[in-house]
């Protein structure tokens, strides 16, 4: 039998291998649901994974009531819904004054990736939310209605929308970009 302090430093060695596995997925589509602001995606991943531990002993238990089958699937829910409930609190209207510099990653396709994530940011947060998780996340119209807590037809209709502004905030500029 294991005792209750080896079970919690199970548990917890557990969740370190969870969170270190999924924490740049998380950052990553913190990073577009944010529009490119790259502290506030650090700080929603975190919150996100301080939840998610707070929950990780339900999660993680076969057998439990409540329990999670998808715990990376429930991670980005609650990341989703971290990012909601962010942008209703007046302070997230703050916007900072530096640019940051381009992280790292494949140098041909920056410049498209920057026009991409300016014209994410001009976007509402609803919209911007919508095309992360059916584009970016490539979840189905259900699991993304469920996750925004609408119905299916919602998440068509501001699909259809939120596309619709992207296109007419990026006019030519994207053909041109994926050309080079």
């Amino acid at each position: 039998m294991i005792s209750s302090s080896g079970a919690r430093e199970a548990m917890e060695a557990e969740f370190v291998a969870f969170a270190n596995g999924r924490a740049g997925q998380l950052y990553r589509s913190a990073y577009f649901l944010t529009g490119g602001d790259a502290h506030l995606a650090e700080d929603l991943v975190q919150e996100t994974l301080g939840r998610m531990y707070t929950h990780w002993r339900r999660l993680s238990r076969p057998g439990r009531s409540g329990r999670i089958d998808n715990p990376a699937g429930y991670a980005q829910t609650v990341l989703v819904r971290c990012f909601l409930s962010h942008r209703r609190r007046r302070s997230s209207r703050e916007r900072p004054a530096e640019v940051l510099p381009e992280p790292e990653g494949r140098v041909e396709d920056a410049t498209l990736r920057v026009t991409l994530t300016e014209a994410l940011a001009q976007l509402p947060a609803r919209d911007r939310v919508v095309l992360v998780l059916r584009y970016w996340e490539d979840r189905s119209v259900e699991e993304t209605a469920s996750v925004m807590r609408v119905s299916t037809g919602a998440v068509r209709t501001r699909s259809t929308r939120a596309l619709a502004k992207l296109r007419a905030l990026l006019g030519t500029s994207l053909d041109e970009l994926a050309a080079h």
